[in-house]
Order: structure tokens, then C-alpha cells, then sequence
């Protein structure tokens, strides 16, 4: 026994290792490899306007191309970007260093998720929830995640909505104002109360409803506070005429996703979900269905036989008493991908429902482990105990070691699959190409030269490079009155009349 003891201990701490080493890998890469792309700069834009004494204001590329105070078009809020100001304002690099505020933001969330699956079922529990987030893959265009370091609010959000469930059930009122920093990260945080509110109410058994409900209240008040200072803010700042015009704004674009046109389908969502991950689509599809079903058959077992809901697996708690966390990921998981997939009015883009999947679905996967405890301590208990009157707990015969075979099948994936990802995920990180970036450093260097205040430009890549070189960006498709006497960044030199500096393929124009 105690050789393997020892043989189990290496092996959690070579795939700890491995997973750890992975991490930083793709955490590095991200930092200091990937390309800035246009919604990081657009991102960019409050930081640097905020530093330039222009208030919390974005160059309001996507809002006509005019300076636009808490513009609602820019979805990362200041819980995200008022940090960034702050380590730029040390004169850090400009990507590198807003970089490291998402970068800790993903540190914190694999911290808590970490601190989610010790708690649930132990170390391996753990081990397998730090897996998840390397296993996600958003990387696809015209919206990716390139990485967990990009200057976006879902990694952050997650961040908070996995501290949240963390402190759900000892300090409730944390919970509710790491809620309502999520929201001021990303608004579609909000689909995470139901879950939070859920696990509070289960967290109490015993209590009448009424005294439950009451207990939601404090953190309910404390998830408003955060939204309430930031409006204020905007209220002083806009006054009452252009406070009601940003509310609209900001409504409108909650409401359509700020992609009004698109029209999307559940089978497409759900494709789209199977194929972000560093699996096969397939794999990916039949791994969740077997992490659901391996939960809800451990459920059953512990419904059929309440004892077993006294046991620990691996050093967690209790498993009747991981119920809060259990129905927090399960309902958070649930909501967030059943919006998504319903939501027809949203593109194909995995960056929308990224908070939950990233927040809550590790949690669910590190219930595999309690869950193949429970199942096989069923088990064990029909065999050494058949006469008890329990004999409908568990099948006989071939169907026992049809099981048992499951079971061991699923502890070795819950000790390989950390591996696998961790090999896959750190080989695709390492195949970015760093001399994008250094490219793109270099060409904002020379559109630099032009010394002009705004430059307009077509969205996508070129907005990135006008960013980069230290001027507002506008759109050439914003309102003519509103982007005259600005320079012109094109690829189309016989557009231009009068060059003022040319950053291959890249040209400047004269206004």
C-alpha cells in the first residue's frame, strides 16, 4: 500500500508539473507573443485617453469615430481597464504591460479553481479543474481569445465569478460583490446570479425559505454597489441628457450582442462549443455527456443509499456537503450555454458564453472524482454487505464488473487526459509566430513618423497599428463630417493623393 501511495504521489506531482509548466507556457505566449488585435486596441483606448487627462473615454471607433465617454460599444469594463491605466501609467510597455492585468486576472481564476476541486474531491479533483481552462480553445476568428493574457473581460470575469462561488457559502456577501465586479467586467456576467443565488439558498438546509431568501438580500445589495458607482461616475461626468442617451446606448448593445443582423442556430452553437476545445469535436461532446452522466448516476446512488453522502474522497468535504458548489456550476454551466445556444441574435463566437464556461465548467469535471468515489464505494459496499436489503443499489453479475470497468476506464482518462491537454495546449501556444507582433511594432513605428492626432482606418488589423503608434483610431466608414481632416491609413497607395509616410504595405494619407 504504501509503495502505491508513492507511485501516486509522483504521479500527481509529474502531472502537476506538467500542467504548471503548460500554463505558463501558454500564459507567456500570450503575454509577450501574440499579436495585439483590434479589439484589444479598441480596448486600449480608455487606458491611454485616461492617462492623456481625457476622462474614462474610448477614440469611439465603433461609435462614430468621435471621443465617446463610457461608450458602451467598449464590453471590458473598468474593473479591467482602470488597472491597466494604472501600470501604464509606470511607463510599462504598452501591450506587454496592459497584458499582465488579464494575465493576473487568469493566475487568480486558475487559483480558484484550484481551491473549487481540492474542496469538491481533493487533489486530483484540482488537478483536473486547472486542466479545463488550458483545454479551452477560443482562438478561432473574427472573435477569438487568442490567449488567457489578452486585453479582454472574460478571463477576469471568470476570475471573479469562480472567487464568488469560492466564498459562496461561508461569506455570502463576497460572493455578491465579486458578482457585481464580474458585471463591471463583462455585463454578461449577469447570467451568473441565478447560480450564485441558487447556491446560497442550498448552502442553508434546515432554514425556513423565507430566512433563506432574506439571506440573499445583503449580497444582492453588494453585487448593485460596483454598477451603482461606475453609473454615477457617468452621470457626473455626461450629465443628465448624455447619462440617459449612454443608458439607452448601453441597453441596446446588452440587448443585441452589438451584432444586430446576425442570425445564428442551436445546432451550430452547440458545434461551435464541441470544436473549442483542444480535442477532437466529437471527444470533446462524448467527454461531457460523460462527465453528466457519471454525476447524475453518483447522485442517484447517494439519494438510494444516504450514508454515502458522509464520505470524503480524497481529503474533500463531505459529499452531501458539496451541494452548493455542485448546483452553483451546474446551474452556472447551464445558463450561460443555454443563453448562448438560444440566443440566435448572437454570432458563432465562444467569447460570449467564455465566463461561465471558464468559471464554472472546471468545477463540474473535478465532480468526476467524488463521483467514481461514490459509484465505486457502491459498489464495494454490495459486494462485502449483499444481504442488507439493499440489493437494488447496484447491478450483479457481468453487469458489477461492466461497471467496474467504467469506473477504473474514467480514473485513468481523470489522470491521462490532464497530460494530453497539457501537451496540446503549450505545443499551439508555442506555434505562434512572435514575429507578428514585432512586425506590427515596427510598421506603427513608421506610421508613427506621420505625427497625426486621429487616424482613420478600415476595422480589423489596421486598427491595431494606428493604436500602436500613438494615435486615435477612426473608421473611413464613420460619418464624413466626423473624420474630416484626419490621415488615412489604406493598403491602397492609388488612393492616395498625397503620401505622408508608407509602412509597408501600408500607406498614410494626407487628409
Amino acid at each position: 500500500m504504501t509503495t502505491l501511495r508513492r507511485l501516486t504521489d509522483v504521479a500527481f506531482w509529474l502531472l502537476a508539473a506538467l500542467l504548471a509548466g503548460a500554463h505558463l507556457v501558454v500564459l507567456w505566449q500570450s503575454v509577450t507573443v501574440n499579436p495585439l488585435w483590434e479589439d484589444e486596441a479598441f480596448n486600449l483606448t480608455v487606458p491611454l485617453n485616461l492617462l492623456a487627462g481625457l476622462g474614462y473615454t474610448s477614440d469611439g471607433t465603433l461609435s462614430g469615430s468621435t471621443l465617446t465617454p463610457f461608450d458602451a460599444r467598449i464590453s471590458t469594463g473598468p474593473v479591467v481597464l482602470l488597472p491597466i491605466a494604472a501600470v501604464l501609467a509606470f511607463g510599462a510597455d504598452l501591450v506587454v504591460g496592459a497584458r499582465l492585468v488579464p494575465a493576473a486576472f487568469y493566475l487568480a481564476l486558475l487559483a480558484a479553481v484550484w481551491l473549487l476541486g481540492r474542496r469538491v474531491g481533493g487533489r486530483w479533483a484540482g488537478l483536473l479543474a486547472v486542466t479545463v481552462p488550458l483545454a479551452f480553445d477560443a482562438a478561432a476568428p473574427p472573435s477569438p481569445i487568442q490567449g488567457p493574457a489578452d486585453i479582454l473581460g472574460e478571463v477576469p470575469a471568470a476570475a471573479l465569478l469562480a472567487w464568488a462561488l469560492v466564498v459562496v457559502q461561508r461569506r455570502p456577501w463576497l460572493a455578491g460583490l465579486l458578482f457585481g465586479l464580474a458585471i463591471q467586467t463583462k455585463y454578461i456576467s449577469l447570467l451568473a446570479a441565478p447560480a450564485l443565488v441558487l447556491a446560497v439558498l442550498v448552502s442553508l438546509p434546515g432554514i425556513p425559505l423565507m430566512r433563506r431568501l432574506r439571506a440573499v438580500v445583503l449580497p444582492a445589495v453588494l453585487a448593485l454597489v460596483p454598477t451603482a458607482i461606475v453609473e454615477l461616475c457617468a452621470l457626473i461626468a455626461l450629465g443628465p441628457a448624455g447619462f440617459w442617451q449612454h443608458l439607452r446606448s448601453t441597453v441596446g448593445f446588452v440587448r443585441n450582442g452589438g451584432q444586430p443582423g446576425v442570425t445564428t442556430s442551436v445546432p451550430e452553437k452547440l458545434a461551435t462549443l464541441s470544436a473549442s476545445w483542444h480535442l477532437p469535436a466529437a471527444a470533446a461532446a462524448a467527454t461531457a455527456i460523460a462527465v453528466v452522466l457519471l454525476i447524475v448516476a453518483a447522485i442517484v446512488v447517494v439519494r438510494r443509499v444516504p450514508e454515502l453522502g458522509s464520505v470524503r474522497v480524497g481529503g474533500g468535504l463531505r459529499v452531501r456537503e458539496t451541494a452548493p458548489l455542485l448546483v452553483g456550476a451546474a446551474v452556472g454551466t447551464l445558463t450561460f450555454v443555454g443563453w448562448w445556444a438560444t440566443a440566435m441574435h448572437t454570432p458563432l463566437w465562444v467569447r460570449h458564453p467564455a465566463p461561465g464556461l471558464l468559471a464554472f465548467v472546471p468545477v463540474l469535471f473535478a465532480f468526476v472524482v467524488p463521483a467514481l468515489g461514490v459509484l465505486w464505494r457502491a459498489g464495494e459496499r454490495r459486494r462485502s454487505a449483499p444481504s442488507q436489503g439493499d440489493t437494488a443499489v447496484a447491478p450483479r453479475g457481468a453487469r458489477v464488473w461492466l461497471v467496474r470497468g467504467a469506473i477504473g476506464l474514467a480514473a485513468g482518462l481523470v489522470a491521462t487526459v490532464p497530460a494530453a491537454q497539457a501537451v496540446s495546449a503549450a505545443r499551439e501556444a508555442l506555434a505562434s509566430d512572435g514575429a507578428v507582433l514585432a512586425h506590427q511594432r515596427a510598421v506603427a513605428a513608421n506610421i508613427a513618423d506621420a505625427d497625426a492626432e486621429w487616424i482613420a482606418t478600415q476595422w480589423g488589423g489596421p486598427v491595431s497599428l494606428v493604436v500602436l503608434a500613438g494615435s486615435h483610431v477612426a473608421l473611413t466608414d464613420a460619418p464624413p463630417e466626423n473624420i474630416a481632416g484626419y490621415a488615412v491609413l489604406t493598403t491602397d497607395p492609388a488612393a492616395c493623393e498625397e503620401p505622408v509616410v508608407t509602412a509597408l504595405p501600408f500607406v498614410v494619407c494626407a487628409p
